[in-house]
């Protein structure tokens, strides 16, 4: 295998991990926007989730019980956030923020509580998703691309996706003809935490195998850019998310080239995948169209 082939199978491998999470989160986002409900939070329900994935893989020494860990703090966030926004009409970006701070402090604070140790902890080996032999990616990238495809089908090609993008275009309409707004919003809040959860499980137990209390880096704020940058349709997601890993991953195989670092501070490269993402965004404005009642709480007249 020739220097050059390796390098385009590691830039390839790279973006496989880069762009997993983006697109979990982002795709989760997408339905629950669908529907209506706006989660800035995303940052926080990846860093809550992804605590609670190394505590439980770590507890049981079994990697799947992590993400199934990471799963369910994901949604029990989702139904507490939706609950807010679709039942108690509350403000979707107060919700979110107020998520986002929550996980800050709580995480930085468990892991010390946990652990003894401040700010970063790296679990066992037997606490991390193993990975796909011969390939050697993730299998969460495996089922990060079913659940793309998954969802896409759902939205677009069966009766509960008209649902819930109806109810995000028009809950008057959908209202009159018997569809339940507030549960669509909320199951659809759900999910799109849940998927936000399974994205902070793969950076602790997975990809980046620790948890650190700014685990997600930014990481839930590309994912909401990514869903203007998709125009809300997880198959769109599924490129954009490519194009991002691809910067970030680019970024960290510049910061290995010698030459480079002399010449271009670290801290500087590490801005490449952020401003790929300002700029991509701010070509799209104007282009994309969001679902007609996004983030507005719905009240019957």
């Amino acid at each position: 295998m020739t220097e050059e082939l390796v390098m385009i199978l590691d830039i390839l491998r790279g973006t496989s991990y880069a762009m997993t999470p983006l697109i979990l989160a982002a795709v989760g986002e997408i339905v629950a926007e669908r529907a209506g409900i706006v989660n800035i939070g995303l940052e926080g329900i990846m860093l809550l989730s992804g605590f609670m994935a190394v505590v439980f893989a770590e507890m049981a020494m079994n990697p799947w019980i992590g993400v199934l860990a990471g799963i369910g703090m994901g949604a029990l966030i989702g139904l507490i956030h939706g609950y807010i926004t679709a039942y108690l009409k509350g403000d979707h970006i107060i919700s979110g923020l107020g998520i986002n701070l929550f996980a800050l402090g709580t995480v930085a604070f468990g892991i010390e509580a946990v652990w003894g140790v401040r700010g970063y902890y790296t679990p066992p080996l037997e606490a991390k998703v193993p990975i796909i032999p011969g390939i050697e990616i993730s299998p969460l990238f495996i089922v990060m691309i079913l659940i793309t495809i998954g969802t896409y089908y759902l939205l677009y090609k069966t009766s509960i996706g008209l649902k819930i993008r109806a109810v995000g275009e028009n809950p008057e309409a959908a209202d009159v003809v018997g569809v339940n707004v507030e549960l669509t919003q909320l199951l659809s809040a759900v999910y799109g935490a849940a998927l936000a959860g399974l994205a902070g499980a793969f950076l602790s137990i997975d990809w980046l195998a620790a948890i650190t209390k700014e685990l997600p880096a930014g990481r839930g704020f590309i994912a909401l850019a990514l869903v203007n940058f998709a125009n809300w349709n997880p198959i769109l997601a599924l490129g954009g998310g490519a194009l991002f890993g691809f910067f970030w991953t680019l970024a960290e195989w510049i910061k290995n080239m010698a030459a480079i670092k002399a010449i271009i501070p670290v801290t500087l490269m590490n801005t490449i995948p952020y401003i790929a993402t300002i700029a991509v965004v701010a070509g799209l404005i104007g282009r994309s169209r969001p679902p007609a009642h996004v983030g507005r709480p719905y009240k019957r007249e």
